[in-house]
């Protein structure tokens, strides 16, 4: 078999809803677009927790946050005897390097404890901001071009401003880095992986991307005023503020804790949505110039493009911001795109349920190496191939909040969801509350059917799905190899 060279592009909380091939008024995005026309766009991707480093361990090791349990962001190590994807690659002969972050464990006052990763060549870069770590490659990068990283980011204080000039972008390292490690691999099969930050907040892109976007043209939060009365049953769930983020934004009223939500109309929605899609467009031309590259040097027939991200953003639907305890399809629902020219045929949709615990079977045997024995996500081959239907692959897909924030007012929330399609149940554990939502007819999810006796039945049915795949998932311990 003819190993492909992967290169996976992994963005920091971009929602699904932020590419124009999508008909997203407002985005720009042609050669995300370019990618998707190539290959596979996955319409219903869905991550199997909110929150960055649960996501990431199920998506670098193809196991649910329950079976892996690494529940939490800021965790003081990732555990040995898990087996992460990369060095399934590294064994088998690949080149591998990581642009980018890991945060498979604690990194905000210095660069993470790396476990066994698999990657050759490890470029880190976590948030771009004054506390600089050790070890932190986009500081290095920065310190050879003559720019002093502590005086770059001297203004930054969380709040929505035109970021650092595109020149010295945390982005624009990253496609400098991904270009060289592409240009020296060229005999021998590679794996790389490039983790960005963006669009994580702080919202603060180059002014020349922000410039491209017309703020009018997007569309504005999905919100109604009972937002307000819903999220008040919420308060003793974990959800980031505007202000505990970004404390220089205007908001008017809202405390630091809890899940309280705001209408739009009282801090700037407009600019915060604008800043948001200026940032992916700056991610798109790292996407353009990566395949460009592929092109140039004959390696994009034959190299597997994945782009992807590793949970969304709430943009100010419902009146939240950023991420939390929570599981509307702004946070949980995610772009999936797998391209690879020599194989996959171009220009498809797939409507399925996918998640991204699926990854690494599908990678794997699209190499056609072994899955390790751990892998509780299901193969997306056969989908790409053209083997097996094309809107066909999960009856349902499964997402979960276990303690994963730690942030002033942070509570410690429990939660899970499990969504077939048409239905979302989400079941808050140590709130004695729960939402179901009938995402058919209202896709927006602003009918909450919790406590509605119509859907009581429903409901329960439900609630034992829900119960019974979560068990499905909760992992068995090491593999058996007898009787007893």
């Amino acid at each position: 078999m003819n190993q492909p060279n992967i290169l996976w592009i992994c963005t920091d909380q971009q929602r699904w809803d932020t590419l124009s091939c999508l008909g997203t008024p407002g985005a720009q995005t042609p050669h995300i677009d370019n990618l998707a026309a190539a290959g596979v766009l996955f319409e219903r991707a869905y991550v199997q927790s909110p929150i960055c480093t649960p996501s990431r361990a199920s998506f670098l090791t193809g196991m649910y946050p329950i079976a892996h349990q690494i529940q939490r962001n800021g965790n003081r190590r990732f555990p040995e005897h898990l087996h992460l994807l990369p060095r399934s690659f590294q064994q088998a002969g690949y080149r591998t390097g990581l642009i980018g972050k890991l945060h498979l464990s604690a990194s905000q006052h210095g660069v993470e404890q790396r476990p066994d990763d698999g990657y050759d060549e490890f470029y880190w870069s976590q948030h771009p901001h004054p506390d600089w770590p050790e070890g932190h490659d986009y500081q290095t990068w920065l310190e050879e071009k003559g720019v002093d990283p502590q005086a770059l980011y001297a203004h930054a204080q969380g709040a929505i401003y035109p970021g650092v000039e595109a020149e010295f972008h945390q982005t624009t390292w990253a496609t400098e880095r991904a270009r060289e490690f592409i240009s020296r691999h060229q005999q021998s099969p590679w794996f790389l992986s490039i983790n960005l930050y963006d669009p994580h907040p702080p919202f603060d892109p180059p002014q020349a991307y922000l410039q491209r976007i017309d703020a009018d043209a997007i569309r504005p939060p999905l919100f109604a005023e009972s937002d307000l009365a819903h999220q008040a049953r919420f308060t003793r769930v974990d959800q980031q503020t505007k202000k505990a983020v970004n404390p220089n934004v205007a908001v008017e009223g809202e405390s630091l804790q809890g899940s309280h939500d705001t209408p739009p109309e009282s801090w700037d929605a407009k600019a915060i949505r604008a800043a948001y899609f200026a940032m992916i467009a700056q991610i798109d031309d790292l996407v353009g110039s990566l395949t460009s590259l592929l092109d140039e040097n004959g390696q994009r027939q034959n190299t597997l493009v994945i782009f992807m991200s590793d949970h969304g953003e709430m943009l100010g639907d419902h009146g939240l911001l950023y991420k939390g305890c929570r599981f509307y399809e702004g946070l949980v629902h995610v772009p999936l795109i797998v391209s690879w020219p020599q194989r996959f045929a171009p220009q498809r949709r797939s409507n399925a349920l996918v998640e991204l615990v699926d990854i690494p079977a599908t990678l794997l045997e699209s190499a056609g190496l072994p899955v390790p024995a751990q892998n509780q996500g299901l193969s997306l081959y056969a989908l790409l191939n053209g083997d097996s239907a094309l809107h066909q692959h999960k009856p349902y897909v499964l997402s979960e909040y276990f303690d994963a924030l730690g942030f002033p007012g942070s509570i410690g929330s429990r939660a899970s969801m499990y969504f077939d399609g048409r239905y979302k149940l989400i079941v808050y554990h140590d709130a004695e509350e729960g939402e179901l939502f009938d995402l058919d007819n209202d896709p927006h999810e602003f009918h909450d059917r919790w406590h509605d006796p119509q859907f009581k039945q429903l409901k329960a049915q439900l609630i034992q799905q829900h119960f019974a795949a979560m068990m499905k998932v909760s992992g068995a311990g090491p593999e058996r190899i007898s009787d007893f």
